[in-house]
């Protein structure tokens, strides 16, 4: 599903009203559609517009869009030295040589090393889009 980040929410507040004329009054659907109109009126009304589109958003976006990688190396030598330096944090995904790793903590619970944690961009090459 494509998301509009703009929506306009008057449209869609109509759009409801629309809807729920179809549903008996007292109705679950009724019910439920009246739910959801005035908990987007109340966002609306209580300024957290944006912070809810946000929040929306985070719905329908694949989570392959929120892969940020935050180094590129060359060379496994640059990573081992970047990581060694201490300016690596948990969590950080980087590029080495076009492979994607995760900076995750040692087993032995003292520093960070990599785990291997393909890109989205490897990923599609070797599962494309419509592949059997």
């Amino acid at each position: 599903m494509n998301y509009n980040p703009n929506f306009d929410v008057d449209a869609v507040l109509e759009l409801l009203r629309g809807v729920n004329e179809k549903y008996q009054e007292g109705s679950p659907e009724d019910e439920a559609i009246r739910i959801a109109a005035v908990a987007l009126f109340y966002v609306r009304e209580t300024q957290k517009l944006d912070d809810y589109r946000e929040f929306f958003r985070s719905f329908y976006t694949p989570a392959i869009d929120y892969i940020e990688v935050s180094r590129t190396f060359t060379t496994r030598e640059e990573a081992d030295t970047w990581i060694a330096s201490g300016e690596a944090r948990e969590g950080d995904r980087v590029s080495i040589a076009g492979q994607g790793f995760r900076v995750i903590p040692e087993r032995k619970g003292q520093g960070l090393r990599f785990l291997r944690s393909p890109l989205p961009e490897e990923l599609m090459k070797k599962f494309p889009p419509n592949s059997p």
